[in-house]
């Protein structure tokens, strides 16, 4: 399956002067920086880690929540490939988020990366949409300020990525590891394969042969070590209808230059306040999912697809569906979950006058405006949306490698602080992106720890994990059909009713003597909505509920979602 080993931590490309790849611990993870020490934007991610448990003796010893040895990965089940002694550091993030260098932006870099470090995040990626005055002035006139935000909150990884207007589909996160090239890089690709700057948008042939292309001249880079890294992550892939199921399988396949580039998409979107009704809020959809399809749209999908369900993108949340199809194949596919951050819910801020985003590439920097805007359907990094990346040091390099290993679970609203995902047997074990691999017949366990809401959120309550479901499949192999997007093995096996408010909670399930290859992921609810799934109670009987135009407050209806763990048996 080829996502075991991640050997480009080294050396190989010293000559690209970029961040290290191989920072120390950020001060609010190390202990022996005394609480004083810290900058306000530290203290509050000391006091998040503190409330999951993840501060201190958590950090080093043997703790559920930081495994200590290595996990079996897919092609030797030992390698330690340089992780830390103490296990992998969750490290929370936001890969979609944009400033005044979009044309619907409005913040400044700093502001964004602020309001990120207060809520938590670990990273961050600037994704400034595509477009013509984007391509010619916005990704040379964006990077000083990034730069300059990389120095003055240290604590947080700060990439540079683009919104990719994929041809022929929708929109991606695109971005690379800093360095030297970092803006050639991303100017060249936005010059000659976004969608919008090359007028490529439509659903054809050409179109889709040009979005892979793009991935294949990022994998290019990759590999002459223009860059380090580069990383594609769909966005918001059910939104239009548009992203069919085989330019997604082909986005995922394409391997040019060696690199895998394209590796999942949103499990959740971003704008997640737009649901709020509308004598509070905008009154819309939550991820502005109140669409229908249009002449691009791909004509199998259902009309359902077009809404989100308890949050999360109808591609995600149907067990069964199109994400399961893609794990059945046996191939990576992860999801992620983020802000979309453009203009917040409830903010005072408003564009400063005589802005000229055309002539300047950029608005002009935000004022007071005097007044909450409650017409607005974003939330800061963090604030709602979380992915957490399982790295084996705090380096931009080993956040990249966690993603595209799979070592990501998603929440919204801190329903959990914390997820620890073990599937052992034979001696051997994996976690989240991981293949066990075992001899036919082994006895195989999963096991999950769970740390609780450990405080207060932002909506100001401590929410409560009322339920947690595992889910398995069986890998059937490559489909014949490249839109095909169901997975009839796919099924809720094991719902587990959790009793508790407060501390860590273990589950364990018995996959029994196993014989052929499957996968298993996990999601988890604050129970207060859900409702049977679209293929009937026997797959899904409790699953998310389709979310309501213009009543959703995404504060009552809470998820977390995992990436999945392969067993294959031989």
């Amino acid at each position: 399956m080829g996502h075991g080993h991640h050997h480009h931590h080294g050396h190989a490309h010293d000559h690209d002067h970029g961040p290290s790849t191989a920072a120390e611990l950020p001060a609010a993870f190390d202990t022996s920086v005394p609480d004083e020490a810290l900058t306000p934007e530290q203290q509050s991610r000391r006091t998040l880690l503190r409330r999951a448990g993840l501060l201190g003796a958590g950090l080093t010893a043997a703790s559920v929540l930081t495994p200590q040895s290595p996990a079996a990965a897919a092609t030797a089940p030992a390698a330690s490939a340089g992780r830390r002694k103490g296990g992998f550091l969750w490290l929370a993030g936001d890969h979609h988020i944009h400033t005044q260098y979009s044309n619907d932006g409005k913040y400044r870099v700093v502001d964004q990366v602020r309001q990120g470090a207060k809520h938590g995040m670990d990273w961050l990626v600037i994704t400034d949409h595509g477009n013509a005055t984007h391509a010619r002035i916005g990704v040379e006139k964006v990077n000083p300020d990034i730069r300059e935000a990389r120095s003055a909150y240290e604590d947080t990884l700060v990439f540079q990525g683009l919104e990719w207007n994929i041809p022929a589909a929708e929109h991606g996160t695109v971005f690379v590891h800093p360095g030297k090239n970092e803006v050639s890089v991303l100017k060249q690709f936005e010059t000659d394969y976004d969608g919008g700057v090359k007028q490529a948008t439509d659903s054809t042939p050409a179109n889709e042969t040009l979005a892979i292309a793009g991935l294949n001249f990022l994998a290019e880079q990759v590999r002459r070590r223009k860059v380090k890294d580069a990383l594609m992550l769909a966005n918001h892939p059910a939104r239009k209808g548009i992203d069919s199921p085989h330019e997604i399988r082909a986005w995922r396949d394409a391997t040019g230059g060696g690199r895998r580039i394209a590796v999942g998409f949103e499990g959740a979107p971003g704008h997640q306040a737009a649901g709020i009704p509308a004598e509070l809020g905008m009154g819309r959809a939550r991820g502005l999912y109140d669409g229908s399809p249009g002449a691009n749209s791909f004509p199998g999908y259902p009309l359902e697809s077009y809404r989100t369900w308890g949050g999360f993108d109808w591609m995600t949340a149907t067990v069964g569906g199109l994400w399961d199809s893609l794990l059945a194949e046996g191939k990576p596919w992860w999801i992620t979950a983020n802000s979309d951050s453009h203009q917040v819910y409830a903010d005072t801020a408003v564009r400063g006058p005589n802005t000229d985003y055309n002539a300047n590439g950029h608005h002009a920097d935000p004022v007071y405006g005097g007044k909450l805007d409650l017409t607005e359907g974003d939330y800061w990094p963090g604030q709602y949306s979380r992915t957490h990346v399982g790295a084996d040091r705090f380096s931009y390099a080993a956040v990249m490698d966690g993603i595209r290993a799979g070592r990501i679970w998603v929440d919204h609203g801190q329903l959990i602080s914390g997820l620890d995902v073990r599937v052992s047997g034979g001696g051997r074990w994996t976690t989240l992106g991981g293949a066990l691999h075992v001899k036919k017949g082994t006895n195989v366990t999963l096991t999950v720890d769970i740390a609780l809401a450990g405080g207060a959120n932002w909506a100001g309550f401590v929410p409560k994990l009322a339920r947690v479901d595992v889910i398995r499949g069986e890998v059937t192999g490559p489909v014949a059909d490249k839109d095909t997007f169901t997975a009839p093995t796919a099924r809720v096996v094991k719902s587990y009713e959790v009793n508790k408010a407060t501390g860590t909670v273990r589950l364990t399930y018995s996959l029994g003597r196993v014989d052929r290859p499957s996968y298993l992921r996990l999601r988890g609810t604050d129970g207060n909505r859900s409702a049977v799934g679209a293929l009937g109670a026997a797959v899904d009987p409790a699953g998310p509920a389709i979310d309501v135009v213009g009543d959703a407050d995404p504060w009552l209806d809470l998820w977390f979602y995992s990436n999945p763990v392969w067993v294959l048996p031989s």
